[in-house]
């Protein structure tokens, strides 16, 4: 048995004796985080949910317009609102009752078709909590309007199956300058300004989760400030047109050239995708809003074969109800 140390009290004593017997050092004891502490829970792991992926308004038969939504610790981020978005909800087996934010990119409809929709049906369901949204204006007149037209049926439920009150529970914001959008307690989203002539303000969202940093361009031509937003994230979703496709298509347009002109000065070509994934440094880049969609569809490897010449990370050609 150790001889006690001059000085010793006898708790100081008793210490050592148990320090001694267990093998764990007096200098451990002394700061014991390195032993002690509780390792740290790991990070909640995000979900990215393709809801649709079509380009453009009208509906198409192999596609669902834009759409997407990130789930962290159960609670459901929505961006755009494109046409179906809540069946596409349902689909993938999200829970219409978890939503608690919805971004919208900008005031195109192929967008924003079903935002006011898809509160609605989820409000007719297990929706019972606030729901803020965000989106260039006209936002809230968007969303007073909605109400508005929807005032017969939301007044009857809510005498007839005590519901709360819809109006209460959306809780829109404009958005017309970049910078952080909001910020919880799983996800901070940063918004720049794109250009998606001649809808302005148009807006990319990037979301840094817990495990990843997930970027969304919106509707854009090449822009600069998306390679900025998107610079080392680790998932960019981007819009995509593939030009040699689209001149077949308009070429029966009686207004082809300025169609072509059109498209050309607001969305971004196969090639122009894959640059700004690698000037980004991106690690994964995923390919939607497919421009042109419709039928024929064109096949995967036409739109993996024009992208990987320009951008040699991982590239996923986005389908309805992908999960990444």
């Amino acid at each position: 048995m150790r001889t006690p140390v001059k000085g010793d009290s006898p708790i100081d004593h008793a210490r050592r004796r148990l320090l001694h017997a267990t093998g764990v050092s007096l200098a451990a004891f002394a700061c014991p985080f390195p032993l002690f502490a509780r390792a740290s829970a790991p990070a909640a792991r995000s979900r990215l949910i393709l809801l649709g992926t079509a380009g453009g308004p009208t509906p198409k038969a192999d596609r669902s317009a834009p759409a997407n939504a990130i789930v962290v610790d159960g609670v459901i981020y929505v961006i755009d609102c494109g046409n179906g978005v809540a069946r596409q909800m349902v689909k993938a087996g999200l829970d219409l009752g978890a939503i608690r934010n919805v971004f919208i990119t900008h005031q195109h409809s192929d967008h924003n078709a079903d935002y006011g929709n898809l509160l609605l049906l989820a409000w007719a369901g297990p929706l019972h909590s606030r729901v803020d949204t965000w989106g260039p204006p006209p936002l809230k007149e968007m969303t007073r309007l909605f109400l508005q037209m929807n005032h017969y049926d939301i007044r009857i439920r809510m005498a007839d199956e005590g519901r709360p009150s819809l109006a209460r529970l959306i809780v829109p914001h404009e958005l017309t300058t970049p910078g952080m959008v909001m910020q919880d307690a799983r996800v901070k989203v940063t918004a720049v300004l794109v250009q998606h002539p001649p809808v302005r303000p148009a807006f990319a969202y990037r979301f840094d989760c817990p495990d990843r940093s997930i970027v969304f361009s919106g509707d854009t031509r090449p822009s600069e400030n998306l390679v900025a937003l998107a610079r080392g994230a680790d998932v960019l979703v981007h819009e995509v047109m593939y030009l040699p496709a689209l001149d077949k298509l308009i070429a029966t347009e009686p207004n082809a050239s300025r169609l072509r002109e059109h498209l050309l000065a607001s969305h971004t070509t196969t090639e122009q995708v894959g640059r700004i994934a690698a000037d980004a440094g991106v690690k994964t880049l995923v390919l939607s809003h497919f421009v042109p969609g419709g039928y024929p569809p064109i096949p995967d490897e036409v739109w993996r074969d024009a992208v990987t010449p320009h951008f040699k990370g991982r590239l996923i050609v986005g389908h309805d109800l992908l999960e990444i």
